[in-house]
């Protein structure tokens, strides 16, 4: 049976857009059902939580952005979910027109709303027309909800969606910017969904997994990481995250290149949870191509310490003076 999916609204967001594109998925493809889901837009991400975990839709919920990182609220509504984890993960382009209503206006100094992340991702435009940023629900309930005299930020398709006029295209910080959007749906379907995936020749999977270790100390962080490592498992990303309101206690969320029933992810889980630690899957998806250049120096943010065939030159009592100011010692 497919369900309805339901999205942060109103229409015109980009989790409009990545529901869309996850409808394509899901209605052919390897974990397709033959019949896409109707798009339902909600009013916030945790009724879309809530709508999945009680079994009566799924759902698309921002994860990550290439410029501001996780979206923390979404992550933390997931690791704190009932029954919720995603299945699917869909990427969308981002880029940000300014719009106003009615005729175009002047920029300068004026009031402009959008989500923050949109807000973030646009800091050189709002300090250039010196703005007032005013956060809103979503993007495109930013525009929906412009009034006259005031600017918002959002994808092109809100203009001609809710009658706008366009102040400025493109306004984004930096180009080639992209969300990462996770479908979710409750636990036993989505293992039903991957079992369909596997049947239609799937071996490839990405998995992200959250542990807390209920004991502290020196080395029990690097050794559950040497777990990992010694497993062979690929891991492209990890973060912490604090147990809200208990200093010094943190969630670890790691993303990595394969799937729990495969036998070394599997033993890995297993020991884990044999040492007493709390494991949780947030997600468990097709793993998809993705890029992997090297960090060139130009990449780097100013300050710190780097050294390359260009400085090995450069005398050592320079190169000291340079660790001593950098590194505080």
């Amino acid at each position: 049976m497919v369900k309805p999916l339901h999205y942060l609204g109103p229409q015109g967001s980009f989790t409009h857009q990545a529901a869309a594109g996850a409808a394509e998925l899901l209605s052919g493809g390897p974990l397709g059902a033959g019949q896409a889901p109707r798009l339902v837009a909600v009013s916030d991400v945790p009724a879309i939580v809530s709508a999945v975990e009680r079994g009566e839709a799924w759902g698309v919920v921002a994860w990550e952005n290439n410029v501001e990182g996780y979206v923390v609220p979404n992550l933390d509504l997931l690791i704190d979910s009932r029954d919720a984890v995603g299945f699917v993960r869909v990427a969308v382009d981002i880029a940000f027109d300014a719009f106003a209503r009615g005729p175009r206006i002047d920029p300068d100094g004026v009031r402009v709303s959008a989500h923050p992340h949109g807000l973030a991702q646009c800091k050189g435009f709002i300090a250039e027309h010196h703005l007032t940023a005013v956060p809103a629900a979503s993007n495109a309930a930013a525009c929906r909800d412009l009034q006259p005299g005031q600017m918002a930020l959002g994808p092109s398709i809100c203009g001609p969606l809710y009658g706008l006029t366009t102040v400025a295209r493109s306004v984004q910080d930096y180009s080639g910017a992209h969300t990462e959007f996770l479908v979710l749906a409750p636990r036993a379907e989505a293992r039903q969904l991957l079992e369909r995936a596997r049947g239609n020749g799937v071996d490839e999977f990405e998995t992200i997994i959250t542990f807390i270790p209920l004991s502290t100390g020196p080395g029990v962080l690097a050794n559950l990481l040497d777990v990992v490592r010694d497993a062979g498992l690929n891991m492209t990303s990890f973060i912490s995250r604090p147990i809200k309101g208990h200093d010094g206690t943190y969630s670890f969320i790691v993303t990595l290149d394969a799937a729990p029933w495969q036998p070394r992810f599997r033993a890995v889980l297993e020991e884990i949870v044999d040492h007493g630690d709390w494991v949780k899957t947030l997600a468990v998806y097709p793993r998809r191509e993705r890029p992997n250049p090297p960090v060139d120096a130009w990449m780097l943010p100013e300050g710190g310490v780097h050294v390359d065939e260009g400085t090995l030159d450069v005398a050592a009592s320079d190169r000291a003076d340079e660790l001593d100011r950098e590194l505080l010692w």
